[in-house]
């Protein structure tokens, strides 16, 4: 977290001798993708993960003449632990141990396009990339040392660092890269460890992240300290559509400490030496702004309905019709969701600083490369005169306000040549101006045979697009407020399999007649964009409540009921033995407010199977819900580092139930009103769960699925689940507060 890093080029790293170097060909995201030809026309394999995008080896290994070695990944770590797993994977495959390797993370200077840290995609993507790339470096090395040993290359093998000859003869890899083939792209298909032979994949290993985060050291953005660097707060507009009349900013400019006063059009800045005199001048900023305001918000109280009510693109998304059983019964079902934001524990920050006409930014992004775009078009540059540099933020799972912070860091400091800028949102900013994950409602309904199988099954989802997201200058706040604003891009849904608001809207069980409609708005009366899962959340809340429904109606066990539907095995799998480790067998029946819940689902139908199952306590006198136990199944494919599996799915289970039970953004017709923990409440550790369980269904060999969302759903529907049973009420509407549960209680 130097200035230092800005001056760091692709060309500085190419030059000096000794290095296992190919020139970076840096394509922009998504390119190159498809599966290319061979000369005779036949489709050639694809290249593994990331590599299709940046197919040169040293985009992603960099061996350097004293042994050195450098991963890179166009991924950044975002709290999910995959800076450790990554640099265990390229250890493994290099056979060299982790803290003989460095690593560099998503910076538009050094690291391939790989897009937005995203959809639990860093280990499909960067993973397979870096492993794929290790491997082969590796091969490269050993076949060089056996030109220069004379020694057939089956009788080499790669360790520690070296490779070694039958004879004993051992030569380093810093000697070896000297004289390697510079120009080497990426073949499709690797010489990968086998995992029986694993030294540090597939073994639990501390992060190398958290040290730092608790002991008080420099972990995040908001912590970074530049010699001469200013501080800023921006002053943001009340509400949506306020409009600035007038602010007397002469009057500001002459605080103590005060450097320079920013205005143009709606967008509002102060600049001072120190941090809390930045803050002194922005509210005093703040309270001689005027302001003119509107009512435009809809009513919070009647939220579904809006939502329902909003014009549509219809989408029939699934339509499968077979011969079947008839039914004998029929249940229908509606469930909401509303406003939720990503409450990040850390307002969001960003560093700025325009340099020999070069404006590099520090930002707690999940996408340097759209990121820079979006800036570069704000500030009027090409894309080439701003680079930014990803720096761990404290707090996001999702697009929150961290895009924001960089633009407004950007636009600050152009007006401050040479000056580093810190620029840090406050707590009620936050709250009020990111992006929300979407209200939603869906709509199940479905029939059981005689037999007590679904034989008919309908469902819909209406929500707004899950990405804002950066890309173009409209998507940033401070682009939106200039003189001359960019406009709003054009909201859009997200394509399935991946899916935005339909994510995890087809059912994963066998069913033969289904029908699946996604009613995408295109109106937002919110800002909106990407929270952790995007649509999964709500989906699997819906769907896996629906199955208990159906389970009860039936009256079937709920883990028996979603067995019988299920055919993949891997699914099967992953259910019996969250319920085997749970002892759902044997579970007391409910009662004094004590029930069980049982939840699963396949993220996206296609990364990592996860089930959860819950007990927990409601206190009928207040309605407070307690978590005694949750214990869950997960099969992500190959595992590399099992403790953060664990920690990612520990997470995913506290974050939803603190969703679950507490989360809503609130408002009035005109402004945001849950600007603070009292009026935006989240879990707390007094009410956390009393224990957390993860079993890990290991699959060596076998791709990589992300699991760093398969959670969210799942927990959200057995916390659901569990209510149920305990109250023997069924709670539709998302979140399941005190207030409402001790009503229906008390009924």
């Amino acid at each position: 977290m130097t200035p230092s890093l800005a001056s760091v080029s692709r060309r500085s790293l190419l030059t000096g001798a000794g290095a296992l170097v190919v020139s970076f060909s840096l394509s922009p995201a998504g390119h190159a993708q498809g599966i290319a030809e061979t000369p005779n026309g036949a489709a050639a394999p694809r290249l593994p993960g990331s590599l299709a995008i940046d197919p040169f080896l040293d985009s992603w290994i960099r061996v350097d003449g004293d042994g050195a070695v450098t991963v890179f990944s166009g991924k950044a770590e975002l709290g999910q632990g995959i800076k450790t797993a990554l640099l265990q994977v390229a250890a493994e495959e290099l056979d060299l141990s982790v803290d003989r390797l460095t690593i560099v993370m998503a910076d538009t200077g050094r690291t391939a396009d790989e897009g937005y840290t995203s959809g639990s995609h860093s280990m499909q993507d960067s993973g397979a990339a870096i492993r794929n790339a290790a491997a082969q470096v590796r091969e490269l090395l050993i076949a060089e040392a056996a030109r220069q040993l004379n020694v057939p290359i089956e009788q080499l093998k790669a360790e520690n660092g070296v490779v070694v000859a039958p004879d004993g003869n051992k030569l380093a890899y810093g000697v070896l890269v000297g004289a390697t083939v510079q120009h080497v792209q990426a073949q499709p298909v690797s010489k990968l460890r086998d995992p029986k032979a694993f030294k540090i994949m597939n073994t639990s290993m501390r992060r190398v992240d958290i040290p730092a985060k608790v002991t008080g050291g420099a972990a995040y953005v908001q912590d970074m300290r530049l010699p001469g660097m200013l501080h800023a707060r921006v002053v943001r507009p009340p509400s949506y559509d306020a409009q600035l009349k007038t602010a007397d900013t002469d009057m500001i400019a002459r605080m103590t400490g005060v450097v320079k006063v920013i205005r143009n059009g709606n967008f509002l800045a102060v600049v001072a030496d120190h941090e809390f005199q930045a803050i002194k001048a922005m509210r005093a900023l703040a309270a001689v702004a005027e302001w003119d305001e509107k009512a435009s918000l809809p009513a919070h109280d009647n939220l579904a309905n809006v939502i329902t009510a909003l014009p549509a693109k219809d989408f029939k998304i699934l339509d499968q019709h077979v011969a079947s059983d008839s039914a004998v019964l029929t249940l229908d079902a509606t469930y909401t969701r509303p406003y939720q934001a990503h409450g990040s524990i850390g307002p969001s920050c960003a560093v700025a600083q325009l340099q020999e006409d070069i404006v590099t930014v520090w930002t707690h992004t999940q996408g340097v490369y759209p990121d820079r775009a979006a800036i570069a078009e704000m500030l009027g540059l090409p894309r080439n005169k701003v680079r930014c540099i990803h720096v761990q933020g404290s707090g996001c799972y999702g697009h929150n306000g961290a895009d924001d912070a960089a633009a407004d860091a950007a636009l600050i400091a152009v007006a401050l040549p040479g000056k580093p800028i810190r620029l840090q949102w406050m707590r009620e900013q936050e709250h009020a101006w990111e992006p929300y994950g979407p209200a939603m409602v869906t709509k199940a309904s479905a029939s059981l045979d005689m037999a007590g199988k679904i034989v008919d099954w309908k469902y819909a989802v209406w929500s707004n697009t899950h990405s804002m997201r950066p890309g173009s200058a409209g998507s940033l706040l401070a682009a939106q407020h200039l003189a001359k604003p960019f406009p709003v891009p054009e909201p859009r849904p997200i394509p399935l399999p991946e899916g935005g608001g339909d994510r995890n809207a087809l059912p994963i069980y066998a069913l033969p007649n289904v029908e699946v409609m996604h009613h995408f708005l295109p109106q937002m009366p919110l800002r909106v964009s990407a929270m952790r899962s995007l649509g999964a959340y709500m989906n699997i809340f819906s769907i896996e409540s629906f199955m208990d429904e159906l389970a009860k109606a039936a009256k079937d066990d709920p883990v028996a009921f979603r067995l019988k539907h299920l055919e993949d095995p891997r699914a099967r799998d992953v259910v019996a033995l969250a319920a085997e480790r749970f002892g759902w067998d044997k579970r007391p029946k409910p009662e004094n407010g004590r029930g069980y819940g049982f939840a699963f689902a396949r993220y996206k139908n296609l990364a990592a199977y996860c089930a959860i199952a819950m007990e927990v306590e409601m206190d009928r006198t207040t309605g407070r819900i307690h978590v005694k136990r949750a214990v869950s199944a997960v099969d992500s494919g190959q595992v590399v580092n099992p403790d953060g599996v664990r920690n990612q799915i520990e997470g995913a289970i506290l974050q939803s139930t603190s969703w679950t039970l507490y989360e809503n953004v609130t408002f009035d017709e005109t402004r945001i009103t849950s600007v603070d923990w009292a009026t935006y409440p989240i879990m707390r550790f007094n009410n956390s769960p009393d224990s957390v369980d993860v079993h890990i269904i290991d699959k060596p060999g076998l791709p990589f699925l992300g699991a760093g969302e398969a959670g969210q759903g799942p927990a959200a529907a057995a916390v659901a689940n569990a209510i149920a049973d305990a109250t023997g009420q069924r709670f539709r509407d998302l979140p399941l507060v005190p207030a409402k549960l001790k009503l229906a209680s008390s009924i």
